[in-house]
């Protein structure tokens, strides 16, 4: 009922006239020639909609964008066909069961709703109370609530049913009470009453045979339509149970293929249940196809076969949908998937859900991706252990891991690959525990703040990538292992790993792919920024942002950079860095993508360039919003320090003095040392900022912050430690002192290129002269 996409689809086959009996070169042709006929304008929508219909080729540019992008792009594309065909002739579009939509379908919806006034289109829609949706305020929005019928309207409809005959009175009062106005309840009683002899006649004449006293109508109208099932023929009920199997639209090639009844027969039964109302012609062409008339009679029907005779139809038709449609295994998968529950096949269930979640995390339904994947996970669960089964129990959490991280489930996923841990552990399978061990490593660092943790765990993976020569789980944990030694300030050990990820790049066979060079130089780019080396640290930043231009991949670019706008944060250079956040964060709205690492140096950046409302403003909505520990080297205690530094250059010396004290709290709790003496500097000039200045309090956290900065190797932190110490001294008229701390602060910056600081230091040499 969720599939991704499903009524897009389903529309886009009737727009272009696309039958099942369509091979892909059909599809593309069909697709290519109406659009290109439309508006050769629409030559960019046709990639998307061959991607819905599963007919684009292999080797076209859509393939290559990550799913956000994917998802984007197609979005866009129907709705700008919808469009185009509105300026050709009004449209009138038809959804029905919205409480069934998927997210994908909805967020069309969501987005076309936005574009109506503009547009010659109606929108028709219908579903039950418990649909929500953001509509209701719109002007050009109406809802019509399809209520219980009061009781003069239920007295019409009954007088069109059974008649108007006084005798008719007692039992019409009595169907009111019971039904409680419901139309579908009022006709099902009805017809129950036909075929159980209590009237008889013809429809809108009926005449009582039995005393309406001893009517007994059921209570529910599940209960009244299991009797009417209950009573049909054995054939004719073997029949609808048959067709309630296969679905709420039923195909009757297939349900001829798993009943084995003469053709004649089953025409006969058919016509027999359209006329009880049961079912009715769908679509005659291309293939003659039925439909249950409600929604509540195909789940009565399903609900009335035995378990075993129920497993049995779902394993016939599984294997039916098997040999119809072998070289179409995409388009089926989820119908077979659904089968194979059903037949408690659990093997092919688990292969089929699997196959199912991938095609729908392709099209970025990432939260029912979640659900077939955890479906998968019960099927294997049912099955013995095999080291085949355990090995795919792993492989499906990697997958469930992958659906949980768009959706913000970070713990979740990271609960997922400790599961998987324990699993490659009792099977033994060194290969899947390193690539296991890796992926722990990253979420306890950006997810759970367990950074010595995992460092353990990378350590763990570099350990059993070395034992089995792995190149790529070698390099893969040497980066995670990198970026948690980055975490706690240890820049040298960080600097290690992450130059070892970025060797023999671009050279032989055994080189890593584009992406992974450039996230690696962007890594790279902030520890040697971190220690100082910033002419590196600015090589390094290029060649990740010339990878990722070359590669046209959205999140690398925007992690590129922000890599980029960091550097020149630390140079002092703002105005360039302000231009790379600007244009990272122009990717991160364009694709949806997790913003916190690019918005916060943004917002600092803004901050210490003259503009520290904006500053402020970004850096309170980043600390709101962000859901991990860690992003792009920023950690929360970060975040916070940046914020308290707005809130200083604002004046608000207690709100900055609060922010501070967090950052230093939570730099502590997690180890994160680079963090803490960062945030220690900015106590220092909370204290030096106060009138009068707490001289003792101030040295006191600058001397900590530069002991901390020294022993971590932490240069650019350092000389601005330096600076100020300088400053404080010569406003206190400690001449020498002052001297001191400025002459190494100015050499310090002149080492490294920090051009803005240095101006400032140099200033105030002048002024202490």
């Amino acid at each position: 009922r969720a599939t991704s996409y499903l009524p897009v689809i389903d529309l886009l086959k009737a727009y272009f006239h696309i039958d099942e009996r369509d091979d892909t070169r059909a599809i593309r042709a069909k697709v290519t020639g109406h659009l290109l006929t439309l508006d050769e304008a629409l030559k960019d929508v046709v990639p998307p909609v061959l991607w819905l219909l599963d007919a684009l080729p292999e080797e076209d540019g859509l393939w290559v964008l990550e799913p956000p992008q994917r998802r984007q792009v197609t979005l866009d594309a129907v709705k700008g066909l919808l469009l185009r065909e509105s300026q050709v002739q009004p449209l009138v579009l038809v959804l029905e069961d919205l409480h069934w939509i998927d997210s994908e379908t909805q967020a069309l919806l969501d987005s076309l709703v936005e574009s109506l006034p503009a547009a010659p289109v109606l929108l028709l829609v219908n579903y039950r109370p418990e649909y929500s949706h953001g509509w209701g305020g719109k002007t050009y929005y109406r809802q019509l609530r399809i209520d219980p019928l009061p009781p003069e309207s239920a007295e019409e409809l009954l007088r069109a049913l059974v008649g108007d005959g006084a005798e008719l009175a007692p039992l019409k009062r009595l169907l009111i009470e019971r039904t409680e106005g419901n139309p579908f309840f009022l006709e099902e009683s009805v017809r129950t009453l036909v075929e159980t002899g209590a009237i008889a006649g013809e429809r809108g004449s009926y005449r009582v045979i039995k005393d309406a006293l001893t009517i007994q109508v059921p209570a529910t109208v599940q209960a009244l339509l299991a009797g009417r099932i209950d009573r049909l023929p054995p054939a004719e009920k073997r029949l609808i149970q048959a067709a309630s199997v296969i679905g709420k639209d039923v195909p009757f090639a297939l349900l001829q293929t798993i009943i084995e009844d003469d053709e004649g027969d089953l025409r006969r039964g058919l016509a027999h249940l359209q006329a009880a109302e049961f079912l009715y012609e769908a679509h005659l062409f291309p293939e003659l196809e039925y439909t249950f008339k409600h929604a509540l009679t195909h789940e009565v029907a399903y609900a009335s076969l035995l378990r075993e005779r129920r497993m049995a139809l779902h394993l016939s038709i599984l294997e039916t949908l098997e040999r119809q449609h072998a070289d179409q295994p995409r388009e089926e998968v989820e119908r077979r998937a659904r089968h194979a529950l059903g037949a408690e096949a659990w093997d092919k269930a688990a292969t089929y859900l699997r196959q199912a979640a991938q095609r729908t995390m392709a099209r970025s339904s990432y939260g029912a991706a979640a659900g077939l994947l955890r479906e998968a996970l019960r099927a294997l669960e049912r099955l013995p252990e095999t080291p085949d089964t355990l090995a795919q129990a792993i492989d499906t959490r990697f997958e469930l891991r992958l659906a949980h991280i768009p959706l913000g489930r970070y713990q979740d996923a990271l609960a997922v690959m400790r599961e998987a841990e324990g699993l490659a552990t009792r099977l033994g399978d060194r290969a899947r525990l390193g690539r296991v061990l890796t992926d722990i490593c990253a979420r306890l660092r950006n997810v759970a703040g367990e950074h010595l943790q995992a460092v353990e765990v990378g350590q763990r993976a570099l350990a059993i990538a070395a034992e089995s020569g792995d190149r790529e789980l070698e390099r893969e944990a040497q980066y995670r292992t990198g970026q948690a030694y980055f975490a706690i300030g240890d820049f040298r050990q960080a600097l290690d790993f992450l130059s070892r990820c970025t060797e023999g790049a671009g050279e032989g066979r055994d080189q890593p792919s584009p992406l992974f060079a450039s996230w690696s130089h962007s890594w790279l780019a902030l520890t040697l920024s971190s220690l100082g080396r910033l002419v590196d640290a600015s090589a390094h930043a290029q060649e990740a942002l010339r990878i990722a231009e070359g590669a046209d991949h959205p999140f690398t670019l925007a992690e590129t950079l922000t890599g980029v706008g960091s550097v020149c944060l630390a140079q002092g250079d703002f105005e360039r860095a302000i231009d790379a956040l600007e244009r990272a964060g122009v990717l991160i709205r364009e694709w949806n993508l997790q913003p916190w690492a690019v918005f916060a140096r943004l917002g600092y950046a803004y901050t210490l360039s003259a503009r520290p409302v904006e500053g402020r403003d970004l850096l309170e909505a980043v600390i709101q919003s962000a859901t991990t520990m860690s992003s792009m080297g920023v950690g929360r205690a970060m975040q916070l320090a940046w914020l308290g530094e707005a809130y200083l250059l604002e004046g608000r010396l207690d709100d900055a003095l609060e922010r501070a004290q967090q950052a230093v709290s939570l730099a502590q709790r997690h180890q994160e040392r680079g963090h803490e003496a960062w945030s220690l500097r900015l106590l220092g000039e909370i204290a030096s900022h106060r009138d009068p200045p707490a001289l003792e309090t101030a040295q006191a956290y600058y001397r900590e912050a530069l002991a901390l900065a020294g022993r971590l190797g932490m240069r650019p932190l350092a000389a601005h430690c330096h600076f100020h110490l300088g400053k404080l001294f010569r406003k206190t008229d400690q001449h020498e002192q002052a001297r001191q701390h400025l002459t190494t602060g100015t050499t310090m910056y002149r080492e490294m290129d920090m051009r803005f600081w240095l101006d400032q230091a140099e200033a105030e040499m002048r002024e202490l002269e």
